[in-house]
């Protein structure tokens, strides 16, 4: 059973070919990993069929983990028109999956998750990596999105203890 002042938090970096995911605990303050990876959808041609891949695999984390609420990062500027919708479906299976499982979802900008981990909004993957495995005392090593999936949770519980929040959005 969960005390009561343990969090656990699913972080997502929505893509609409490689998805990534993280959750992390939070207890007394200290930080641990539980799990992170990545939803792969390149073999997957048929958008739909991503989609929904996207939606049952966010839904089976949630069913295993009991995360208490959800993290996702927020679509930057896309190169064109058809990436940006293909992102924002994207991230709409991931919130949809975490509403059909009662999970609240928060959303946070990229710049924003950079700062937060790093003290600047303009942030490498490579140095966000750096600086998450060094918050959850861990090696590191996962795919570019498990990291960002990470710094994305990581933001969360950050901003969530700055300002007191307990369930606001």
């Amino acid at each position: 059973m969960k005390s009561s002042s343990e969090i656990v938090v699913l972080g997502v970096d929505p893509g609409s070919r490689c998805t990534g995911y993280g959750i992390i605990r939070e207890l007394s303050g200290t930080l641990s990993l539980i799990k992170a990876g990545t939803i792969r959808l390149d073999s997957i041609e048929d958008m739909s069929r991503r989609l929904a891949v996207i939606f049952s695999e966010i839904s089976a984390l949630i069913s295993l983990f009991h995360p208490h609420q959800a993290a996702v990062e927020e679509i930057f500027t896309a190169k064109n028109a058809s990436s940006a919708l293909k992102l924002g479906q994207a991230r709409g299976a991931v919130i949809v999956a975490c509403a059909h499982n009662n999970l609240p979802v928060y959303s946070y900008q990229p710049t924003l998750v950079k700062k937060s981990i790093v003290g600047v909004g303009r942030a490498t993957k490579e140095q966000v990596a750096f600086m998450v495995a060094r918050l959850l005392g861990n090696r590191g090593g996962w795919a570019k999105d498990a990291s960002d999936a990470l710094a994305v949770a990581v933001t969360h519980l950050n901003l969530r203890r700055a300002s007191g929040l307990r369930g606001c959005k």
